[in-house]
């Protein structure tokens, strides 16, 4: 008798543990993650909340509740080991934040609930392994981001003396311009941002530039050149490579799983024959 009692809580735990690892209950918290980001989108609306308030916020309570059972299903099923996978302790802090009562000065993390839509990554496969590859690629990209951050620091100290330093020949206003645009170099750095990303590089900043200083293309068009089709060429192929890896070593583990039960049918097979 003492043993079965001592053994229930073991039993009742790989219960829930083959419940919460369904993949129909990983379904059915899908369908309730996209769900409450619809609702949590009704919540904007004025129009939704004057004609069905109470029964919107009854729903995302609802969802919330579905959550926090979740959390502790698995909590009781995985004890301490829970927090030893990374994308358990993600949905933890996801749902703890959505906890966090909104009154008291705190009302602006009502909107921080809407990262309950975030808890898709844990729950969707594919996107698990992009976020995986994002992840693995960090390092590498922690390198080009020190190469890109140098190489900005370099341009916007010369484009703060080229450009920023007085213009004798400019009106008015190109020297007010000038001065926004490269007066310091936190300006300067701003802009060149800008000039990388191709937003109205040219007719915004460049061109006004070259009326003064007809050669400040030969300073502008190399930058664009190691910066936006060099360096950020670099970071996608980073990512790229990252997420490739992820996939084969996923494939690697798919691949060992099907071997081991291959064997093990195998193995059954044999000892069948042996008994016979």
């Amino acid at each position: 008798m003492s043993q079965s009692i001592q053994s229930s809580p073991q039993g009742l735990r790989a219960r829930v543990e083959t419940l919460v690892s369904r993949t129909s209950f990983q379904n059915f918290i899908l369908a309730v993650i996209l769900f409450n980001a619809v609702v949590l989108g009704l919540e904007t609306s004025q129009t939704a909340m004057t004609a069905a308030g109470p029964l919107i916020v009854m729903l995302d309570t609802i969802c919330l509740a579905i959550f926090v059972v979740e959390i502790g299903l698995k909590l009781f099923a995985r004890g301490t080991g829970f927090f030893r996978n990374g994308w358990n302790v993600f949905d933890f802090v996801i749902v703890g934040i959505s906890l966090i009562p909104s009154a008291q000065g705190l009302s602006v993390l009502r909107a921080l609930r809407i990262l309950r839509l975030l808890r898709v990554l844990s729950v969707t496969p594919s996107l698990r392994r992009v976020v995986e590859g994002l992840m693995n690629a960090l390092p590498g990209m922690g390198s080009v981001f020190l190469l890109m951050g140098i190489i900005f620091y370099i341009g916007s100290v010369m484009a703060t003396k080229l450009f920023g330093g007085g213009c004798p020949a400019c009106t008015p206003e190109q020297a007010a311009l000038f001065d926004q645009w490269f007066g310091t170099i936190g300006r300067s750095g701003y802009s060149l941002f800008q000039i990388m990303t191709l937003e109205s590089w040219s007719m915004g900043i460049v061109r006004p530039v070259m009326e003064v200083y007809p050669y400040a293309w030969a300073f502008f068009v190399p930058f664009i050149l190691v910066t936006t089709f060099a360096v950020v060429n670099l970071v996608v192929g980073l990512i790229v490579n990252s997420m490739q890896d992820a996939h084969n070593l996923e494939a690697e583990e798919r691949t060992d799983t099907y071997r081991d039960e291959v064997l093990q049918r195998l193995k059954s097979i044999e000892d069948k024959l042996q008994d016979k």
